[in-house]
């Protein structure tokens, strides 16, 4: 008999079981990632928890080929998962052919990305949000998170031409520019 493990391409024959606070994680001032599944694990999904501060906002953007689910374990965020009917410059505005607008998820509020849907959080409160995020296929997202918490370490403004270059490597289109503190444009 075949092993599952062996059928999924994987070399162990164990599941995996990470307790809470397990994982490897990576934080810098704008962004802590805990990497809980990886591509090492499954062959299907890598699976992260993500404490998103406020002021942070990812900017709209779409993938051609990963699928992402993201679910609210704590804080609030607003989020976007539509095609608009017109692009703008800010994301929280958009508004799709059927009527779908922008949402404040709270906890327990689960978001489905398909390929090639734009899609957008950001924390525009006082506290941190804290969210499960799960992307397919795995190890694409792995990396682009180690590549881009490097960058995001610097102090200041991200690069923008770096973050840019970074992006279309790992198969995401930016709509809309990565915001360390978009709280203060909140208001515009």
């Amino acid at each position: 008999m075949t092993r599952l493990t062996e059928r999924a391409g994987l070399a162990r024959t164990e599941g995996l079981v990470v307790p809470p606070g397990g994982g490897t994680t990576f934080r810098t001032a704008s962004q802590e990632v805990t990497f809980k599944v990886t591509g090492e694990h499954s062959r299907v999904s890598s699976s992260f928890e993500v404490v998103v501060p406020p002021g942070f906002d990812v900017g709209a953007h779409r993938h051609a080929h990963s699928e992402e689910l993201f679910y609210v374990l704590d804080g609030e965020l607003d989020v976007l998962a539509f095609e608009p009917r017109v692009l703008s410059d800010d994301w929280r505005h958009w508004e799709s052919a059927s009527g779908l607008k922008v949402v404040r998820a709270t906890a327990g509020t689960v978001i489905v990305v398909p390929p090639g849907c734009p899609h957008a959080f950001a924390n525009r409160g006082e506290d941190p949000a804290r969210m499960f995020f799960q992307s397919s296929p795995p190890t694409d997202h792995e990396r682009y998170f180690e590549e881009l918490l490097d960058i995001l370490k610097e102090d200041g403004a991200p690069d923008p031409d770096a973050i840019a270059e970074l992006r279309v490597r790992y198969d995401i289109q930016q709509l809309t520019p990565l915001r360390h503190d978009a709280r203060e444009e909140a208001g515009k």
